[in-house]
């Protein structure tokens, strides 16, 4: 496979998966900000899923409407679903011999929903959580269709690896923002604050079904981090790209990978092997540093070894 078709199908993972989080913070956050009982701010959002310095953060932090718009519709945002999407679909494009034609019309059909130009006024008159769901479910579309039209050859390998990477990232990066200006312990927990921060990763009924004693820090922790039946949890992310390069080894093998598998494979063993009382005896934004740093040091040697030209 050449390498610039690897690199679309990466990318195209990638930028599908970011959008599927994107989508889902907004729509949670947005429902967090209309609960009067807590006080709200879209900065851990904006920290997450935009380079907007702290400053212009703050200009737009404390208005839902003008939040949404500029993470979902801004064409000047360059991680605004739109953009997302249409770079998504540039990929899929120039790769169409690469995946099905279900999963090319999945993607063309989110891409032009996105861009619909009745969709600004849409969001000033109806209910943002309304036009998200929509949004949401066209990815969901996407997903269960490459999960039952695509072979398990290369081209699902290279998306899927993209897929965990970038949901790996947004798990750490969630759990790093959402905890830094707090000081959690077993006493302290916010019940609303647990419940959003848990259905924003989908992992709110996990958590319902998995601890009946309450929200603890060390539950949530090992929910989003150890728990490898949660399918957002980092453990389950990382084990996932893990094993999809070891099928992309099997089926092509590339010279000179010995260095990306013993990353891949030293990052899988770290997490697995971890406790939470060593992860916060660690302390939780350490550990985290941590994982980011080899999650995007793997990033890199991807690049260097399957998507840089030769």
């Amino acid at each position: 496979m050449l390498s610039r078709v690897a690199d679309s199908l990466y990318w195209m993972g990638r930028y599908i998966e970011r959008t599927d989080g994107i989508l889902r913070m907004l729509k949670i956050n947005y429902a967090s900000s209309q609960d009067d009982i807590q006080e709200f701010s879209w900065i851990p959002v904006l920290r997450i899923f935009t380079y907007l310095n702290d400053e212009e953060a703050a200009k737009i932090s404390d208005d839902s409407q003008a939040v949404i718009r500029y993470m979902l519709l801004d064409k000047d945002n360059p991680n605004s679903v739109v953009n997302i999407v249409t770079m998504a679909r540039e990929n899929a494009r120039s790769v169409q011999d690469h995946i099905t034609i279900e999963v090319w019309q999945c993607l063309n059909e989110l891409y032009h929903a996105v861009r619909e130009e009745r969709l600004l006024k849409l969001l000033q008159k109806e209910d943002p959580i309304t036009i998200l769901d929509d949004l949401i479910k066209k990815g969901l579309l996407y997903y269960g269709t490459a999960d039952i039209t695509m072979a398990r050859g290369l081209s699902y390998s290279f998306i899927s690896i993209g897929k965990y990477l970038e949901r790996g990232i947004q798990t750490a990066d969630i759990l790093e923002t959402k905890f830094s200006d707090r000081n959690f312990n077993n006493e302290s927990a916010d019940i609303l604050y647990w419940k959003y921060l848990l259905m924003s990763v989908s992992g709110y009924e996990l958590y319902l079904k998995t601890y009946r004693g309450g929200f603890e820090f060390q539950n949530v922790i090992g929910q989003l981090i150890l728990n490898n039946d949660f399918p957002r949890s980092l453990t389950h992310s990382v084990s996932h790209m893990n094993n999809y390069f070891n099928r992309l080894q099997q089926q092509q093998g590339t010279k000179g990978s010995e260095e990306l598998e013993r990353r891949m494979g030293r990052l899988r063993g770290d997490i697995q092997y971890s406790t939470t009382d060593h992860i916060i005896s660690k302390g939780l934004h350490v550990y985290l540093g941590e994982v980011k740093n080899q999650l995007n040091g793997i990033a890199d040697l991807l690049n260097q070894k399957y998507f840089a030209p030769t």
